[in-house]
């Protein structure tokens, strides 16, 4: 079994709660606009982390980071990137690319908007995050953790920030 922490759109903006919340984690998933190499060092300094690069992403992080991720995790197919859309409206490319090779869990960010769902016709579940940082139109901040175990993804919590 695999705890893990999700999180995206930080831009730069360090949390310590992010350390609390993600303390007991085996993995820190990070969906994009990091905002700085620094925040990526310290969230691995919690627990391994995979990141995607962001559209506000440059230097170091695009050097580091993809702007795609497709991994396994327990038994669990995952496919994460920055933009990828929402669950009624999928970026063209991310949307034949979940047709054709279907990860069962999406992980993305860049809307600000907390999204998890099981979009109708696909067979995934979608989960975007929100934002971690203070960036943005959000009202309210947010991270995602879960547990995998197996083919069985559960326990999936949503974290407020305020």
């Amino acid at each position: 079994m695999k705890r893990i922490g999700i999180l995206s759109d930080t831009h730069a903006y360090w949390d310590d709660r992010y350390a609390h919340y993600f303390a007991a984690c085996d993995e820190i998933w990070h969906a994009g606009d990091i905002g700085s190499y620094e925040l990526a060092e310290r969230l691995s300094q919690i627990a391994p982390l995979r990141a995607v690069c962001g559209n506000i992403d440059g230097g170091t992080i695009r050097l580091v980071y993809p702007p795609l991720l497709r991994f396994r995790c327990e038994d669990v197919e995952v496919m994460m990137t920055h933009i990828g859309g929402k669950p009624e409206r999928y970026e063209p490319t991310i949307a034949r690319m979940l047709r054709l090779s279907p990860p069962n869990l999406f992980v993305c960010g860049h809307s600000h908007i907390l999204c998890i769902a099981r979009p109708k016709g696909y067979s995934h579940l979608h989960i975007n995050p929100g934002a971690a940082g203070i960036s943005g139109f959000q009202r309210q901040r947010t991270l995602v953790r879960l547990q995998i175990d197996g083919s069985t993804i559960s326990n999936v919590e949503v974290v407020e920030l305020g």
